[in-house]
C-alpha cells in the first residue's frame, strides 16, 4: 500500500480500501463543531491533543482500540505543534501501547538496547530484518559484545538468511523486540534528537519506502517522508507481514481512524475552494 503523486486519486484510493470502523460519529462531530474536552475543558475538534481523549461530542465508545504487538514510545520535540501532529492518533487509538514523552525528557535505553529498536532513515539505519536479526545475535550471545548502530553492517544475503533461520528455529522466542521507538517532530527538528547520547546504543531500522498521504506535507522534503501516525501504521504492517509472516488483513487499518477522516475533509474543502 503507497500513496502516488497523480493527483489526489492515489491517495484517494488507497485510503478508501482501509478496513476502518464507521466515522459516522466523526461525520456528526464535525457538523457541530468546536466541543470541550472532558478532562481540560478546552474547545477541540474530535479530540484533545493534549490530554489524548475525545471530546465530549465523540463519545469514547465510539473510538476504535487497536492492540499493537509491541509497546511503543513516541519521543516528541518540545517545538512540535501539538494541533498538527498526529501522534496523538496513536496514543487515542492505541492508548495501551503507546506511551509520550516530550523531549529532552525521555527514557535512559542504555539497559534496554537488546530489546528496542528506533525508527529512523538515515545512513546507519538497516531494514526491519535485518534489525530484528540484531537483536537476536545480542539475545544469544555475550551482551558485552554488541556495538551500537553505528556500527552495524548491512547483512549480507547468506549472513541474513541464517540469522532468519535462527530467528525460525522451534524452541526460539520470537519476540525479542519489545518496544519501538518513534521521533515526532519536523524533519528539520530531528537532528539534536537523534543526537542524544541515550539513543545512541538502538538499532536503527528504516521502512520500506512509501509515500505520504500527508496533507500538511513539508515543502522540499522527499514524499517519502512519512507523517508521525502513518510510519507506525506501515511499521506495523511490515512487523506484521515480514516478521510475523502472516497475511494482513487490515489488523491496523483503525491506526489511520482520524487520519483518513481528515485526509478527506482537507480533499473536501480544496475541492469546493477549486484548488484540485
Amino acid at each position: 500500500m503507497s500513496c502516488d503523486k497523480q493527483g489526489t486519486s492515489g491517495n484517494d484510493n488507497l485510503l478508501e480500501k482501509l478496513k476502518v470502523s464507521s466515522q459516522v460519529i466523526l461525520e456528526t462531530a464535525q457538523k457541530k463543531g468546536r466541543a470541550k474536552c472532558p478532562k481540560c475543558n478546552s474547545s477541540r475538534m474530535f479530540y484533545c491533543y493534549t490530554c489524548y481523549v475525545p471530546v465530549e461530542s465523540v463519545p469514547t465508545g465510539h473510538i476504535p482500540t487497536v492492540k499493537l504487538p509491541v509497546k511503543i514510545d513516541i519521543i516528541k520535540h518540545p517545538n512540535e505543534t501539538d494541533g498538527k501532529s498526529t501522534a496523538a492518533h496513536a496514543k487515542l487509538l492505541a492508548h495501551e501501547d503507546v506511551t509520550m514523552h516530550v523531549y529532552p525528557s525521555i527514557p535512559d535505553y542504555d539497559k534496554l538496547i537488546h530489546e528496542v529498536v528506533l525508527v529512523f532513515p538515515g545512513p546507519n539505519s538497516v531494514s526491519l530484518k535485518d534489525g530484528l536479526a540484531f537483536l537476536t545475535q545480542y539475545n544469544n550471545e555475550n551482551k558485552d559484545f554488541f556495538e551500537p548502530h553505528t556500527k552495524h553492517p548491512r547483512l549480507d544475503t547468506d549472513t541474513r538468511d541464517n540469522e532468519d533461520k535462527s530467528m525460525k528455529a522451534p524452541g526460539v522466542n520470537l519476540n525479542y523486540l519489545k518496544k519501538v521507538v518513534f521521533i515526532d517532530s519536523t524533519w528539520n527538528q530531528t537532528n539534536k534528537i537523534i543526537a542524544d547520547e541515550r539513543l545512541q546504543g538502538l538499532v536503527s531500522v528504516e521502512l520500506t519506502e512509501r509515500k505520504t498521504c500527508f496533507w500538511r506535507h513539508q515543502k522540499g522534503s522527499p514524499d517519502t517522508y512519512l507523517s508521525t501516525i502513518e510510519a507506525i501504521y506501515y511499521f506495523m504492517v511490515d512487523f506484521h507481514m515480514q516478521i510475523l509472516e502472516k497475511d494482513y488483513n487490515g489488523e491496523y487499518d483503525n491506526l489511520l481512524f482520524f487520519f483518513s477522516f481528515m485526509y478527506k475533509l482537507v480533499r473536501d474543502a480544496k475541492q469546493a475552494a477549486g484548488k484540485l
